[in-house]
């Protein structure tokens, strides 16, 4: 039987399926078009790179860099909206809003695009969820997401030129900011109630000693 807390739907594969085959359609149309789609991207500190918030994500330099954002990408969206479904579209657009307003606030003057700062986002999210939830199975999804994914801390540090490490760093933020803000909402542990049994209370005395009814005491000959 299904978890109460976690809920199955079509959404849950269909909308990553979705956004996979959507970023990869803009690509494709990019380079058979010869269309060049990064002044679209954030561009820090400037107004006309603020729209860069929403349409960065779907942006991409190359067909290595769309396929190393993909995969991770499309598990942690099945993921948030498996397990977080409740919060999965709020944790996704205002993650997506902040994330991007804080990379656009510090980055360097550059063109910023790339999916890679969803990614971190929700990465970020999913593992300290099941931290601060204390639930035992989203703890051990956070465990599989550090095994899958714990090397991609050290791209929130300055590395690479070409790697927009704040996108990285904005995303792994927000996502913990999310993760504490929303740890009282979706899935939560189970409560366990016990309910007093007074025939079973009555057995013992206001001392804690074992006291049953006359009729079941006895004695041996």
């Amino acid at each position: 039987m299904e978890h109460q807390n976690f809920k199955y739907s079509r959404r849950v594969v269909g909308f990553p399926i979705f956004v996979i085959f959507l970023l990869w359609i803009i690509y494709f149309i990019e380079i058979k078009f010869g269309y060049n789609f990064n002044k679209y991207g954030i561009y820090p500190q400037k107004v006309s790179g603020l729209k860069g918030i929403f349409f960065s994500p779907f942006i991409h330099g190359s067909a290595k860099h769309l396929f190393n954002n993909s995969i991770p990408l499309l598990v942690m969206l099945i993921s948030l909206f498996y397990f977080y479904h409740k919060i999965a579209i709020k944790v996704l657009f205002f993650g997506l809003l902040l994330s991007g307003l804080l990379t656009w606030s510090f980055a360097r003057p550059s063109y910023h695009i790339g999916a890679s700062g969803v990614v971190y986002l929700l990465v970020s999210f999913i593992f300290f969820s099941g931290i601060f939830r204390k639930y035992y199975r989203l703890t051990a999804l956070s465990l599989i997401v550090v095994f899958l994914y714990g090397g991609m801390v050290w791209y929130i540090f300055p590395s690479e030129d070409r790697i927009s490490w704040e996108g990285h760093l904005a995303g792994f933020l927000v996502g913990f900011i999310f993760a504490f803000l929303y740890r009282k909402l979706g899935p939560q542990p189970e409560q366990f109630e016990f309910s007093k049994n007074e025939e079973f209370e009555n057995l013992f005395d206001e001392e804690g000693n074992f006291n049953p009814p006359e009729e079941e005491r006895y004695s041996e000959d």
